[in-house]
């Protein structure tokens, strides 16, 4: 059964934020942005975020040549930065390229290896904000299993 979020089940078409727009959201770039695509986003509260993992990748030259796995801290990575796409789209055009840093990761788990070929789905939920501080929880799935889970903290920053 498919899942509505709420935008979709009120009739609104559900957010999606392509590449082009994540870079003018959150300054990341090559070769450390590492979400390619943004969907379901329903402002101040959740998205998913897509990201398509390739052998291409830098990391997987030492990690590990023999058999290609994902650093389960970019993953954690990938969960932030679905996160800051979120809170700049949500504060609008006046946040945009604001920096985003993390103050907390708590009770982060790796349940899964996440290997070349395997396309991420990262969905995060605001559990509250206070300020510029922004608390979610993440979790990320291949193919409906999940294979990472974190709570974390950041904080946007006035330039």
């Amino acid at each position: 059964m498919e899942t509505k979020t709420a935008e979709a089940l009120a009739g609104a078409s559900p957010v999606i934020i392509d590449i082009e727009r994540i870079m003018k959201l959150i300054p990341h770039r090559y070769p450390f942005l590492v979400i390619d695509r943004v969907i379901d986003v329903v402002p101040n509260t959740s998205a998913t975020g897509i990201k398509n993992v390739s052998i291409n990748e830098p990391h997987f030259q030492g990690h590990f040549p023999q058999r290609p796995v994902m650093p389960g801290v970019l993953i954690i990575e990938a969960m932030a930065q679905t996160a800051g796409v979120l809170v700049v789209h949500s504060l609008g055009a006046n946040a945009e390229g604001k920096l985003v840093y993390f103050m907390t990761i708590d009770s982060a788990r790796f349940r899964r290896p996440v290997v070349p070929g395997d396309q991420l789905h990262i969905h995060v939920v605001k559990e509250r904000n206070r300020g510029n501080v922004w608390k979610f929880n993440g979790e990320a799935k291949v193919g409906g299993v999940l294979v990472a889970e974190a709570t974390y903290s950041a904080m946007i920053l006035d330039s």
